[in-house]
This record gives structure tokens, sequence and C-alpha cells, in this order.
């Protein structure tokens, strides 16, 4: 099971810790992608109760609290703090409830806040979520950006995968990454790649070496991630294999559990393998449009 620390989610939304718990926000990990809003809780029903989630109130639930007595306040948020959880996320930049605060601080819960809106920062938490906690496989290859279309290039050591991206790069596309490909399921139908932090943006060629490509061809040549829509294959050419020539059959490859459309592309010194790559992601798009050149051209020559 994959989390990600509480500090790491206070960075990246920028927000405000109340309690005093500095400290131990490394050790608190969040595993679950929901984020949950307690209004039953609040009210005492405690059933199915998902301890392992993020807490959100927002003005809806703050306006029913301070409908409430000190006294009845505290009870309520002393049997739902009592449950335990990762934190509270009070949105609106709302104030919050002595009652809450100490309650908070008799079980060890962090109270975090933010000005956005509830709405807002609960779909953007969510989909946060789904990302770091994605289940995730690593390949060895290269993810290139094409004409919007995320390409996966795999292959043997050698091949030609980083000068294939390094030529694509020089073309105006934009390279993801270089050697590792760090690939995630966001969605049952959605793959993204990234490379680690440690090797991103760095390409290697061999007898030049190590070579930096947003320092050498600026920002808009890289991107930090993309969607795999297309995985192409690079294999020496082999004389007694026989290639497709036509595509009129479909092939896919299962990543994490998606079928991702895979084309295998033989290696022979004079094919330029940059162009095949630009080709092969124009012609990917148009089959999710709705057209496919091949059987076009089959249907010509049986006269249908």
């Amino acid at each position: 099971m994959f989390s990600v620390t509480l500090k790491k989610i206070k960075e990246d939304f920028s927000l405000e810790l109340v309690t005093n718990d500095e400290n131990r926000l490394e050790d608190i990990l969040v595993t679950s992608t929901d984020v949950n809003r307690p209004g039953l809780q609040l009210v005492g029903y405690l059933e199915y109760f998902g301890t392992d989630r993020i807490q959100m109130i927002g003005k809806v639930e703050t306006s029913y609290l301070a409908g409430l007595t000190p006294k009845e306040r505290y009870s309520r948020l002393d049997e739902f703090f009592k449950c335990g959880f990762p934190c509270m996320v009070v949105a609106r930049g709302l104030e919050i409830f002595p009652e809450m605060l100490e309650v908070a601080q008799k079980y060890g819960i962090p109270i975090l806040r933010t000005k956005d809106v509830t709405s807002r920062i609960l779909s953007a938490l969510i989909s946060y979520l789904n990302v770091e906690l994605a289940p995730r496989v690593t390949k060895h290859g290269v993810l290139v950006e094409v004409y919007g279309e995320g390409i996966l290039i795999l292959g043997e050591s050698g091949v030609g995968k980083s000068e294939t991206a390094l030529e694509l790069v020089k073309r105006g596309h934009r390279l993801v990454a270089d050697d590792v490909v760090e690939i995630r399921k966001v969605s049952d139908k959605t793959l993204f790649g990234t490379a680690p932090d440690i090797i991103r943006h760095f390409i290697e060629i061999r007898g030049v070496g190590i070579l930096d490509v947003k320092n050498l061809y600026g920002v808009g040549s890289v991107k930090v991630t993309e969607n795999i829509n297309l995985v192409i294959q690079l294999e020496f050419w082999d004389q007694k294999k026989n290639y497709d020539r036509l595509g009129l059959v479909d092939e896919y490859t299962d990543i994490l559990g998606i079928n991702v459309p895979c084309l295998t592309i033989p290696v022979r010194p004079g094919r330029n393998l940059a162009i095949i790559v630009e080709v092969a992601a124009m012609n990917n798009r148009q089959k999710n449009m709705g057209y496919n050149a091949a059987r076009a051209l089959n249907e010509r020559v049986l006269g249908r």
C-alpha cells in the first residue's frame, strides 16, 4: 500500500497548521484517496466510519456546530475525534472552535486550515491523492510527448531510445523521462508517467554523456508528467521476422491492468526513428478520432 506524509500534503497545498503538531506531520501517513465531510458523524452516527480518511469541514458543518451549546459541541467533537483519523482540514479560513482545539490536542490529531472554498479544496485534494497513492510500476524506457500524445518508447539497451528522444526534442517535442519511467494508474483508463526526481530532465547519450535537456533546449522542451497513450517497442531488425506492413490488427500491451495500444518498430541503419514516432503519434490520434487509414484502404480494395 502506498502512502503520502501529511507534511507533504501541507506543503503542496500551502495549508496553515493550527495545532502544535509540526514535528509529527512527517510521521502521519495518509493511505486513502477519499476525503470525508463529517455530517452524520457530527450528529453522533459513527457506524461504518472510515478512520483512514482525511476529514474536512466547511461552512455547513461549522454552522451546525455553532448552533450547539459549548457542552454539546465538546461532547460531539470528543466522540468524533476519539475515532482517530489523519487530520482535520478547515476550509474557507473559518474560525476554529476552542472545543475542537481542545479535543484535537487530547487525541493528537492535527488541524489544518485553508482559505479555499470547501468544494474546490475537496476535489483538488482527492485528485492529488489519486495520483500520489496510485498503483505504480517502473519501466526501463523513454517517455516523450509528441503532438500531445504520450509515447512510451521501450526496447533493449543500445537500440536508440535516448537518441530518438533527443531528436524529437530538437523537432519541438517534449521529454518527460529517460532511462527510468515511473508509471502510475490514476484511474481505470488513465496511466501517468514521470521521471524520478533525481534524474528528471537528464538524458544519457552514449559517447557524449549526461545532458541536461532543460538547460540545453529550454523549459519548453521538458514536461513533468504525461498520460501514456501509445507504447512503441523498438527492436533490432530481424531478417527472419515478418513485420506488420498494413496495421489492420491493433496490438496492445498490458500495463497495470490497462491495455495500451502498442507498435513494434524494427531498427536498422537509415531509418529515421524520430519521424516514425511522430507519424505513429498522429496516426494514433487519428484512430482515437475514429479514422483508421489501413481499414479505409482495405475497404477501397475490397470495393465496399
